[in-house]
Parts: C-alpha cells; sequence; structure tokens
C-alpha cells in the first residue's frame, strides 16, 4: 500500500490523464459516429471538465468555475473591443491572489500546501491562457462565439490539466466538422506517444536515483558540474513527458491532427509544447525560447511580446515571472533566460558573418553546449523557486556560465555603443 501510495504521489498527473484517455477516445467514438449532437459534444467535454477539476482539485476546483464565469458574464456583457483589457485584468489578478497566497503559506506560515492547491493553481495558469488567448480573438474580431461554446473551450477536460493551449477557432472548427469530415483513429498515434511517455519517465527515475546517490560532502567541480546538469536534465525530461501525456489526450479526442506549421503535412503532431529531439538540439538560447513549450511561447509572443514597443523581451520575461508567481527562483531564472537570449542575439550576429564553415560548425557546438549548461542552471532555479535552487548554483563553477553570458551581454553593448 506504501508503494502505491508514493507511485500515485510522484506520477499524480500522469494517473489523472491516463484516466481520462478512455473518455476521450469515447467522445471521438460517439462523436465521429454521430451520436452526439453540437450541442451534445460542447456539454461533453465542459461535464468531463467539472468532473476531473472536482476529482482533482476538490473545493478548489472552484477557482476555475469562478474564472470561467466571470469570463462568460464579461463576453456577454461588453463590447468586443473592450474584453480583452477587462479578462486580462480580472484574471492575472484573480491568478496573482493565489499565488501570493501559497508564498505567504509556505515562506511565511512554513505550513504544507496541500497538492490539490497546486494543481488548481496550475490549472488556473492554463485557463489564463485560453482566456486571455479568446479576449484576443474577440478584440480583434476573428470570433463570434455563444456562450455554450466559450464554456466548452474553456472547461475542455482534454486541456484543462495540461494543455496545450489550441486556438478557438480550431477547437470550434473541429466540433463542427467531427461527424462530417473527422481525423483519422488516433489510437495507433496515441499508444506511440504514450511508449514515448513510459520511456521518459524511466530515464527520469534512473536520473533521479543516480541524483540520490550523490555525495553534497563531495565539493569537487565535476560532480558539481555534473549533479546540476543531470537535476536540469530531469525536470526537463519531466515537462517533456507531461507535454505528451496531454497531447495524446488531445489527439484520443480528435484535437491536433492538422499541419505543425505552414507547408507542412496534416499530422497527429499539430498540438504539441515541445519534442524532445527538436528543442534539446537547439544550439542558440533564442531557438530554445522559441521552441520550449511551443504554444505556451507563441501566446507570451501575440500577447506581449507582439504589443511592446519598448523593451519587448525583457517585457515578454517581465510577465512570465508575473504569470509563473514571482518566487524568488523564478525571478532570478526569467531575467538570466532574457539576458542570455539578448546575449545570444547579440554574439550571432557578430560572429556567424565572420566566420567560415569550419568556423561555424565549431561555433554551432559551443553554442549547444552553452545553451545547455544555461537552460540547466534556468531550470534548476526556475523549478526549485527558492534559495536552495541558488545555493546549489552557487556551490559549482557551472553556475558562472550565465553570469558570463551577461557579462558577454554588457561587452557587446559597451561594444555596439563605441
Amino acid at each position: 500500500m506504501g508503494s502505491t501510495s508514493c507511485f500515485w504521489e510522484r506520477h499524480q498527473f500522469l494517473m489523472h490523464q491516463c484516466f481520462s484517455l478512455p473518455f476521450a477516445f469515447w467522445f471521438f467514438f460517439l462523436s465521429k459516429r454521430g451520436y452526439l449532437s453540437l450541442t451534445s459534444r460542447y456539454l461533453f467535454l465542459s461535464a468531463g471538465g467539472c468532473v476531473l477539476a472536482v476529482v482533482t482539485m476538490g473545493i478548489y476546483s472552484l477557482l476555475l468555475f469562478a474564472s470561467a464565469l466571470v469570463f462568460v458574464l464579461l463576453v456577454v456583457s461588453l463590447d468586443a473591443g473592450r474584453v480583452h483589457a477587462w479578462v486580462f485584468g480580472v484574471q492575472m489578478l484573480w491568478q496573482t491572489f493565489w499565488h501570493l497566497l501559497i508564498q505567504y503559506r509556505e515562506y511565511y506560515l512554513q505550513e504544507p500546501v496541500s497538492i490539490r492547491l497546486f494543481l488548481a493553481v496550475s490549472s488556473l495558469m492554463l485557463l489564463t491562457q485560453r482566456l486571455t488567448s479568446l479576449s484576443m480573438d474577440l478584440q480583434e474580431k476573428r470570433v463570434r462565439p455563444s456562450p455554450l461554446p466559450l464554456v466548452g473551450y474553456v472547461l475542455n477536460f482534454t486541456t484543462l490539466l495540461g494543455g496545450p493551449l489550441c486556438s478557438y477557432s480550431r477547437f470550434a472548427s473541429l466540433m463542427t466538422g467531427i461527424g462530417v469530415d473527422p481525423p483519422p483513429d488516433p489510437a495507433r498515434a496515441v499508444f506511440f506517444k504514450l511508449t514515448q511517455v513510459f520511456g521518459m519517465e524511466l530515464v527520469r527515475c534512473l536520473l533521479v536515483r543516480l541524483l540520490n546517490t550523490y555525495d553534497p560532502s563531495d565539493l569537487s567541480p565535476v560532480w558539481g558540474a555534473a549533479r546540476v546538469l543531470a537535476l536540469g536534465a530531469a525536470l526537463r525530461i519531466q515537462y517533456y513527458s507531461h507535454w505528451r501525456c496531454s497531447e495524446c489526450l488531445n489527439n484520443a479526442a480528435g484535437l491536433g491532427f492538422w499541419p505543425r506549421s505552414a507547408g507542412d503535412p496534416p499530422g497527429w503532431s499539430g498540438l504539441c509544447d515541445g519534442d524532445f529531439w527538436t528543442v534539446e538540439a537547439s544550439s542558440r538560447m533564442s531557438q530554445f525560447a522559441r521552441r520550449w513549450n511551443a504554444t505556451t511561447a507563441s501566446w507570451l509572443r501575440r500577447l506581449v511580446y507582439a504589443r511592446c514597443r519598448r523593451f519587448p523581451l525583457l517585457g515578454t520575461f517581465g510577465f512570465s515571472l508575473w504569470w509563473h508567481g514571482c518566487h524568488l527562483g523564478h525571478f532570478v531564472g526569467m531575467l538570466t533566460w532574457a539576458a542570455t537570449v539578448k546575449a545570444d542575439r547579440h554574439t550571432h550576429g557578430l560572429l556567424q558573418p565572420k566566420l567560415s564553415a569550419t568556423g561555424r560548425k565549431a561555433y554551432t557546438c559551443l553554442s549547444w553546449i552553452n545553451t545547455q549548461i544555461n537552460v540547466a542552471c534556468i531550470v534548476t532555479a526556475v523549478e526549485l523557486r527558492s534559495v536552495s535552487g541558488l545555493r546549489l548554483l552557487s556551490t559549482t563553477y557551472i553556475g558562472l556560465v550565465p553570469l558570463f553570458n551577461i557579462l558577454l551581454l554588457f561587452i557587446l553593448f559597451n561594444h555596439n555603443t563605441v
């Protein structure tokens, strides 16, 4: 019983998503065969989201229900041009209140925070993406939804816990067309992706076991660097695993069968937050930032970067810091990420035109190593959130690599101003 409870605690998110898979397949089958009308499809998804929220979050599911209710009221009562400002302000204030409450209980009262509350706030962050994405669509007059499709989109059980962000227009298009021109059977794609999830979880468990054998009294630089790199890899693999599992759930319901980018043939990878091999092959920090958590990156680009007239990069990472909860580790990690991306852009623009073919290959290799070290340090700081992550980075020389990138940024700025 103890081992079962421990396994559930460690893999709670994956278990919730896997238990939802049969209902997603059931929805796809009933919709494809014409047993569900358009209204019934929206009701199925929203009712499933309500049940999933209550089962996983308990009383804290009210956080999501309150946001959804306020959003619908704002949409039906305000002019389309004013909806986005109100939705953005109300939703971010509501989300920030719960982030601050968690910090108050964790750091000031030093009380354990319920895992249900963490799940609710995590889902609330994803809900913020959907609400603001739809409110921008309304502001730009791209869509004119009625209340039931709104609720179905907002409380859709396939995206409730893990995303990824799907545009309202694609969601509505699938709902209306799944009975007439349905996508192919997703069972094979879902099974293949679940095997990938199993493989990634196995690798992550091996890395965690390796980290547990680390002797803290060993202060050698090599072991310290290896520990940070292994920890960063384990934390990233957990993200890839969760994203792939969420992708499976959406695919099982029929979502995600479209071209991943313009010119590509349609496939079941159209709704993906990040493929392990594609993201980890990134040789530049700016490239990694675009590929990591891809739907969130696109959302931030549309919400902040494209609308920010001055210092858009800093504004985007600053808002990401606010959205994540403003923990100390978030503050250090996000600002370091912004600085390393800026340094990467300046360095690439300065060196790339001057290098020979052999020099470019060497530069790409060194840049990939630099990216891996920077990302490991940033993810460690962001995920550990508190002083412990920063203390870990300060005990090894590998923590100096991001500082070197920041110093390089100042040097390049001085070089450009001379």
